[in-house]
């Protein structure tokens, strides 16, 4: 049994190897939720925001490369997120794609369990000592979001396109953020958000 559980996506077009390597996870502890493509996987990884993803390579729609690219290009929160990738695909060439797209991991099928547990916990761990404390303030999701955004100097307008919201929404989830954190510009909320580890710009 391990001893750090997280929230786990299983991203796997297959059904029956999606249900067994969940079976298989949440009897070592972990809780798992599954996605059978990249469009559902995507869906998922920005409703539930899991502690770590383990993604097959070859999928219709939307390939696990694809997901990784997309995800990263979009959403600055899921920086720390690990990435893991399952594949049938022994192919090096494929490995070092993955790699450089920012994969923390490449697990070929059959899957070895006991390897994939010691790999889930190693990462899982890895984050927990790197997130640093975020003592009185709490920041929504969405707070967080649209700061990342301000950091990498998108405007407004900007931010709002990009996250599918109101100008106006945007305005108000910065001045919640700005509140939470004590400051008093846009610019120093950012600062201080960036600082205490909550943003990664």
């Amino acid at each position: 049994m391990n001893q750090l559980s997280g929230r786990i996506l299983c991203v796997e077009d297959d059904p029956e190897t999606a249900e067994l390597i969940a079976e298989e996870l949440i009897e070592r502890g972990f809780e798992v939720s599954i996605a059978h493509d990249g469009e559902q996987g995507f869906a998922a990884i920005l409703r539930e925001t899991p502690d770590l993803v383990l993604c097959d390579v070859s999928m219709p729609v939307m390939t696990g490369f694809e997901l990784l690219e997309k995800i990263s290009a979009l959403a600055p929160r899921f920086a720390d997120m690990p990435f893991v990738f399952l594949t049938a695909l022994a192919q090096r060439d494929a490995e070092l794609r993955g790699r450089r797209l920012g994969a923390d991991d490449y697990v070929t099928k059959p899957v070895d369990f006991d390897i994939l547990e010691s790999i889930i916990e190693t990462r899982l761990a890895r984050v927990a000592r790197t997130r640093p404390g975020q003592p009185g303030v709490h920041l929504s999701q969405r707070e967080i979001d649209t700061l990342a955004w301000s950091a990498r100097g998108k405007t407004s307008g900007e931010i709002a396109t990009i996250l599918g919201l109101s100008k106006r929404t945007v305005d108000f989830h910065i001045d919640n953020a700005r509140q939470k954190l004590g400051v008093a510009t846009r610019i120093e909320a950012v600062v201080k958000a960036t600082s205490a580890g909550i943003i990664k710009p």
